[in-house]
């Protein structure tokens, strides 16, 4: 056995005298005191570029695909009403699935990309879509077409399109408003390319081969999606440095766990030796156990003998464990609050005065959240085992106490009404022309028209929405009336040219509805509420889209033609525009309503005063 060091007086194990007389009882000692860090970084900016402008294109790409697909499925439907001989409202039932389907799997969509990041979330996706296309080959009967096309394609298509709205908005902030506003050009642009394109592949192949070649078409968002690249952390790897200067030093019974020779500590600029053991101290070396056994004997010995490991050196030489730190480079994407605005944040004061501060403000997965002992904890939604970060984003998204806000539900209400009717046009506009007796493909060009009017629009409407001398929510509800009216008088417009000018009109004013939804939500209820507000609003949606088409078609199918569709569908848009001009009255009088508190003098308590 190896003697201690010389400068180590005792040398091997004495015995310990303990005194008769009676210690005074042992107080348990304080926790040691934690010097509080100055606040650090704890957020990567967006480089607002880069290779952000990549991820722009690719969900550009991918909006032109799914979106294309899904708006100009409405050439699809004149062929399988023909071949299946299904009813029109039956037939419809199929793209209001689609439809439904991929706005009601936002939260399921946001979990998953929570979870496993943009490009996973994408690549599966495209996968179960183009499986749903693909099996619809076979299909036999219109029924089958509601899960092949319904619930499969609108899954895979829900998958797709939250990850390649999301994936844009962690790469910006200043330029958000012009990013976002490039990636979503692609809907238009889709439904511009694909409904001449489908009429084309339905003459040359038939409605089966159309399908094939459509289902191999979203196949290619499997390349945009691998394209979408999480962001590099690269603030946080320099603070980590290698991963040699990471790791722990551990001195265990004087000797290095690495091998390596013990490091000199500096203190004051003087070289000290560094601390021992506490086994060492007391003279024990062959091993721990025979101190731990001294130690539970005598109480004052007990904090020393429950660390049988001893950690040494500074943050900057040895690297000791840091907290985690929050960044949006993680593939928890979800977790900032203005994650769905699709503005710029240069239009919210508190960005101007802090971007830093409000970026930290921005995160919902706050420190203890990622802390390693929440990181542990599990919790069960809807049936479905979930640790703590991804049970908060997506109860979030789902949390119904919103419905107690009558700014939210008015809100709510216009947005279904808005989409019982909005996705009519896409669905009947090519069979109600082919019914006048125009050309197949120029019937199908009527949607083209909608799809590049609509691209056009939303470029203004977006510049517009960022000006501070524009009223966001009177330019969202003067859009939608504009868009009812229209649609309730398209059933007088029987010649091409009209169709043709009305499915323009229709483009330009419904991309307020689809461009202007989150930011007209952040100016009536904060960006605070902006996650909760939008998942619950793809619910709304979602069913909406369900129940809109089949309407129109049971009405058709009952008087014969799609005037009175037409006109119910134009109202309920007309209605959820005109309602919303009530919201700033409403808001007056609730803060009317708010209690108000009057501070007396003397003996008397506080008054609160209601204002009615």
């Amino acid at each position: 056995m190896a003697g201690p060091d010389k400068e180590d007086p005792v040398d091997t194990m004495a015995p310990i005298d303990i005194p008769a007389k009676a210690s005074p009882p042992r107080e348990k000692p304080l926790p040691p005191h934690k010097e509080e860090k100055p606040p650090v970084s704890t957020t990567t900016p967006p480089p607002d570029g880069g290779w952000g402008w990549v991820v722009v294109f690719a969900s550009f790409m991918i909006h032109i695909i799914a979106d294309g697909i899904t708006y100009s499925f409405g050439v699809f439907l004149v062929e399988l009403i023909d071949k299946f001989g299904a009813d029109r409202g039956a037939a419809s039932l199929i793209p209001s699935i689609l439809v439904g389907v991929t706005l009601g799997s936002g939260p399921i969509a946001s979990y998953f990309t929570n979870r496993y990041g943009c490009r996973a979330v994408t690549i599966a996706g495209a996968i179960l879509a183009s499986a749903g296309l693909a099996l619809s080959c076979a299909a036999n009967s219109i029924v089958v077409l509601y899960f092949t096309i319904g619930i499969l394609t609108g899954l895979g298509f829900g998958l797709i399109y939250l990850p390649a709205i999301v994936s844009v908005s962690i790469y910006f902030e200043k330029k958000r408003a012009f990013a976002t506003g490039i990636a979503v050009c692609g809907s238009g642009l889709g439904t511009f390319i694909m409904a001449p394109v489908t009429k084309g592949l339905i003459s040359q192949f038939g409605w089966q081969g159309a399908m094939l070649v459509t289902s191999g078409l979203i196949l290619s968002c499997i390349l945009f999606g691998c394209l979408m690249r999480p962001i590099k952390d690269e603030k946080n790897q320099d603070q980590n440095g290698t991963a040699e200067e990471k790791e722990l030093l551990t001195i265990t019974n004087g000797k290095c766990q690495n091998g390596g020779p013990l490091p000199e500590l500096l203190l004051n600029g003087s070289t000290i030796s560094p601390m021992k053991p506490f086994s060492q101290q007391m003279g024990v070396t062959e091993g721990y156990s025979d101190v731990a056994r001294m130690a539970m004997s005598h109480p004052a010995f007990l904090d020393q003998a429950e660390r049988p490991q001893v950690h040494f050196g500074s943050a900057a030489q040895f690297g000791v464990e840091k907290s985690p730190k929050l960044s949006l480079s993680s593939s928890e994407v979800m977790g900032r609050k203005d994650i769905f605005y699709s503005g710029s944040l240069l239009n919210i004061p508190e960005y101007k005065k802090d971007p830093e501060q409000y970026r930290r403000s921005m995160l919902d997965c706050k420190e203890e959240v990622v802390s390693p002992s929440d990181t542990e904890s599990q919790s069960n939604i809807c049936c479905i085992k979930a640790d703590s970060k991804q049970a908060k984003i997506l109860h979030q998204m789902l949390d119904f106490s919103l419905f107690k806000d009558p700014i939210f539900m008015m809100y709510a209400t216009s947005n279904f009404l808005t989409s019982i009717g909005f996705n009519v046009p896409y669905v009947y506009t090519v069979d109600r022309a082919i019914l006048w007796g125009m050309d197949g493909k120029d019937a199908a060009f009527l949607l083209s028209v909608i799809g590049i009017s609509n691209t056009a629009a939303r470029l203004i409407l977006g510049w517009l929405s960022d000006r501070s001398w524009i009223n966001r929510l009177y330019l969202y509800n003067s859009c939608l009336v504009v868009c009812g009216v229209s649609m309730a008088l398209s059933p007088f417009c029987s010649s091409y040219n009209l169709q043709a000018v009305y499915c323009a009109i229709f483009g330009i004013t419904s991309g307020a509805y689809v461009g202007l939804t989150s930011v007209v939500l952040v100016d009536l209820l904060g960006l605070e509420k902006l996650t909760n507000a939008f998942g619950l609003l793809l619910m709304f949606q979602g069913i909406a889209s369900v129940i809109g088409p089949p309407v129109i078609g049971a009405l058709y199918d009952s008087i014969g033609d799609y005037d009175a569709g037409f006109y119910f569908a134009g109202s309920m848009i007309f209605l959820s525009g005109a309602m919303l001009f009530a919201i700033p009255a409403l808001q007056k009088h609730l803060a009317n309503k708010r209690p108000s508190f009057k501070i007396t003098s003397g003996k008397g308590q506080d008054d609160m005063l209601t204002e009615i």
